[in-house]
């Protein structure tokens, strides 16, 4: 029998979605105001980027344990503390005076919000029947792929025009207002208490190393080229130490704190090698974007997210199309088209020049912006639609951690590869400006020449430094065109495994529930 719903449970299931926006949000709403925060906070620029590490480390950490504690506490009590807790640590961060403080209330932040994530996706697959799914994952796909393709942008905007702690302030209100909802309007599962029972600590410590030191050394290895640093050989020998201790605990413990049995099922492994990839793709897209607009065109906040949003605008068009589409079409082609869709548009990002402004992204973006939605929506209702409820929530959590390692290490991977890449461009460059090139010769003389009326004796000097300047941007805007092309392809080659994927045959739906 459909679960009945009804407004009370409406009103709190929108709530859910907007603490889960919340927590998404905040993993790249400080992205374009770090300098503003390393002020403000005397910290150096080492120590700043652990604003948002910290954050990331202890929301990955959290995602997994997520199934166990809603088990164990029920929905409803887990992400009403998940949602307070996410305030009362905002305020903590807005109110912190050092780095020191800044870095403890941002963990906090993280892991307290993290939960309310993997709880939602839950959730919407718990409360409602079987033949409301689409239409509730094109809710669910807009609230998770808009969050962080407008975190930078709103950020910037919102540093702008007020301060950096209003970053983390705005979040107080809605965190209330969520808590208040989902306490008196959720109530789709009991408590547990009998899971408290021989609980998994050993193995909830060898978790939250191994995940945490993968986290560690894919935000600080490229910095640092990885394994040549101490501290990051360090970190991977513990947490390759963790890894090999955690899922030998999973697969013999009786009562494991993660339950991988999930990873059994075919569609929903495939699910979530495709949740990776879909963060790949949404990280990486929206870390490489105010990269170029910044460094290259120069670019402020506000310009940046002015070009970003035409992602977001084609996200919202593409919904209601998704959600009809997914009713008559085969979710393999659905996904197929959605792979195809977003390699394209990276694909035509690559082939991005120096002068590439609004209008040039606007194709490239737009097209990605389409893709989204049919990439979500197939490969949500693919990973947990056709999963027993009572293994939804567990499985949540291990879907939605993959979608975040995937925007860790494909990260990692784009900016390992943008190192390597802009040395090899700079010496091929500058391989080419040979003495006895004429064009050189022509374009060190006019520059000198005109620089000179300007700068005097200086000119000369002036000229060099200036041709310097333009190999170093020429450098980097063909390492950006390189990164993209591996982005396309990463989409492209996706789509060689969806023959793999059985067509669904959805699971009976849970009981009433309420």
């Amino acid at each position: 029998m459909s679960p009945e719903v009804t407004t009370r449970h409406w009103a709190g299931f929108i709530a859910m979605v907007v603490g889960m926006f919340m927590a998404i949000l905040d993993i790249q709403i400080v992205a374009s105001s770090l300098k503003e925060i390393q002020a403000g906070l005397a910290a150096s620029a080492d120590e700043i980027s652990w604003v948002q590490t910290s954050y990331l480390i202890a929301e990955v950490v959290m995602i997994p344990l997520t199934g166990y504690l809603a088990r164990l506490l029920s929905t409803r009590i887990l992400f009403t503390i998940s949602a307070a807790g996410f305030a009362l640590s905002s305020l903590l961060c807005a109110l912190a005076g050092d780095i020191n403080s800044m870095i403890v209330a941002r963990a906090i932040q993280g892991f307290i919000g993290g939960a309310m994530i993997p709880v939602t996706f839950a959730a919407s697959f718990l409360m409602f029947p079987r033949e409301w799914r689409n239409n509730i994952s094109v809710l669910m796909g807009l609230v998770a792929t808009m969050a962080p393709t407008i975190g930078p942008s709103l950020g910037g905007w919102i540093t702008e025009n007020s301060s950096w702690h209003w970053l983390f302030l705005i979040n107080l209100l809605p965190g209330i207002i969520v808590s208040v909802l989902v306490w008196t309007c959720i109530d789709i599962d009991k408590p547990n208490p009998a899971l408290l029972k021989g609980i998994d600590i050993s193995g909830f410590i060898l978790m939250a190393l191994f995940l945490g030191s993968l986290e560690y050394v894919m935000e600080e290895g490229p910095r640092w080229d990885w394994l040549e640093d101490e501290s990051v050989r360090t970190v991977a020998m513990i947490g390759s130490v963790a890894a090999a201790g955690f899922f030998w605990r999973m697969f013999r413990y009786d009562n494991p704190i993660v339950d991988l049995r999930a990873f059994a099922d075919r569609n929903f492994s495939l699910g979530c090698l495709y949740s990776f990839i879909i963060g790949i793709g949404l990280y990486g897209s929206v870390y490489i974007m105010p990269l170029f607009l910044a460094n290259i065109r120069g670019y402020n906040a506000l310009q940046i997210g002015e070009v970003m949003f035409v992602t977001g605008v084609f996200q919202f068009l593409s919904a209601p199309i998704a959600g009809r589409l997914a009713k008559v079409l085969d979710p393999r082609a659905m996904l197929m088209l959605g792979l195809g869709l977003f390699g394209g548009g990276v694909y035509l990002q690559s082939l991005l020049t120096v002068d590439w402004g609004f209008w040039e992204f606007f194709l490239p973006q737009a097209v990605r912006g389409l893709a989204l939605m049919f990439l979500f929506m197939p490969v949500n209702i693919m990973a947990l639609g056709t999963l027993p409820p009572e293994r939804v929530q567990n499985a949540s959590g291990l879907y939605n951690l993959m979608r975040n390692l995937g925007g860790a290490i494909g990260l990692a991977a784009i900016n390992t590869v943008m190192i390597e890449r802009l040395a090899l461009h700079w010496m091929r460059l500058v391989e080419n400006l040979t003495p006895g090139n004429p064009n050189l010769q022509n374009f060190l003389s006019n520059a000198g020449a005109g620089l000179s009326l300007q700068l005097g004796e200086a000119g000369d000097a002036a000229a060099i430094r200036l041709l310097a300047n333009m190999v170093r941007q020429q450098a980097d805007v063909l390492t950006f065109a390189d990164v993209l092309l591996l982005m396309a392809a990463v989409f492209f080659a996706g789509m060689l495994l969806i023959p793999l994927l059985r067509k669904p045959k959805p699971a009976p739906s849970a009981g009433g529930g309420h």
